[in-house]
């Protein structure tokens, strides 16, 4: 476990806390007005060793959860925002609460995950114990439930409770796939691309379609992962889980993956491989053996899906494959495809 303190007086500002990956949205922003959660979990912290935009911030920041900050204070000259809220525009708006030193960065503006971004430059970390959460395995993750839902009620910053939401697409899934789809371009070779039907092929096909040239055969991308069945011989991508602790891209047995991989986060990774089944009508009397919970399903968007152009365009320009014609050709007509309906 570990603390991070002032690198000017050696102060704690935070509570112990362990590494995991960074999520695919830590930098996403996500409509216009609306009410985002928390980013980090509870008791964790992860590294970002570039930023998306210049302005915000440098090299190695680390991001916390807002209530595992501690001995610090806001910086009133420096809290700005856009309208809701606190935001990247003025620098630092905390300082260390014992000698004053700017050490980190609030958020919690409309439209961007609630978090604290420490300076890399301004805080040090500590370890403090050898006490560290256990690394799941593959199979306990699969155990242990982990899925993101593809859909969720979205709120209006300032909204009453209860009013002026809808149901829409999930903010983390259009995240996931904006760097998933910089990879399976990266990946095509300039040849369509085909992914499994159903809720897969709903989030990337049409991108993929109107994206990559017609005509030459397609390359085709499996989803493949712990417990499934090994990939088809004639895979050549392979939609894979990150470690959400490590980081870590799965590959079989520990193996270099036979095709070509591209990461999704494990909680959606999951639900693609593994869909929740449709929940059955209500039974009369109690519940029986093998009968599920009869709560309603969530209400599908009216919306086709939509991918992140944010995390997209931040993926694809810093992957070598880039430099090919195609992929400057569509980067360079990005906004073009965000008016057509794809991102």
């Amino acid at each position: 476990m570990y603390v991070f303190v002032c690198a000017g007086c050696g102060a704690w500002l935070t509570v112990p806390l362990s590494q995991v990956a960074l999520p695919a949205h830590a930098h996403q922003k996500y409509g216009n007005g609306v009410q985002l959660p928390v980013l980090m979990e509870s008791g964790t912290f992860a590294v970002h060793s570039r930023r998306p935009e210049p302005s915000d911030g440098t090299d190695g920041a680390v991001v916390i959860a807002p209530g595992d900050a501690r001995g610090t204070l806001l910086i009133p000259e420096r809290a700005g925002g856009y309208c809701c809220g606190l935001d990247w525009s003025e620098g630092p708006n905390m300082a260390c609460e014992a000698c004053g030193l700017p050490v980190a960065t609030r958020i919690d503006d409309c439209s961007l995950w609630q978090a604290v971004w420490l300076a890399p430059d301004a805080v040090r970390r500590l370890r403090v114990d050898d006490t560290a959460p256990t690394t799941l395995s593959w199979a306990d993750l699969l155990v242990e439930g982990r899925r993101t839902p593809p859909y969720e009620p979205i709120t209006r910053w300032g909204a009453l409770v209860g009013a002026d939401h809808r149901w829409s697409w999930s903010p983390q899934w259009e995240a996931a796939a904006g760097r998933a789809l910089a990879h399976l371009l990266a990946a095509s070779d300039g040849r369509p691309v085909t992914v499994p039907h159903g809720l897969t092929a709903e989030v990337f096909q049409r991108a993929l379609d109107a994206l990559l040239p017609a005509g030459p055969p397609a390359r085709r991308a499996v989803l493949a992962g712990p417990g499934l069945s090994g990939p088809a011989r004639d895979a050549d991508i392979l939609l894979v889980p990150i470690h959400p602790q490590t980081g870590q891209t799965w590959s079989p047995a520990g193996r270099p993956a036979p095709a070509c991989p591209v990461p999704l986060p494990f909680g959606v990774w999951r639900w693609l491989a593994f869909p929740e089944p449709h929940l059955r009508l209500p039974a009369s009397g109690s519940m029986p053996d093998g009968v599920l919970r009869d709560d309603p399903p969530a209400p599908r968007p009216h919306q086709l899906f939509q991918i992140d152009p944010g995390v997209f365009r931040h993926t694809l320009t810093r992957l070598p494959a880039v430099r090919s014609p195609l992929l400057r050709d569509i980067l360079d007509n990005l906004t073009h495809h965000m008016r057509s309906g794809l991102f």
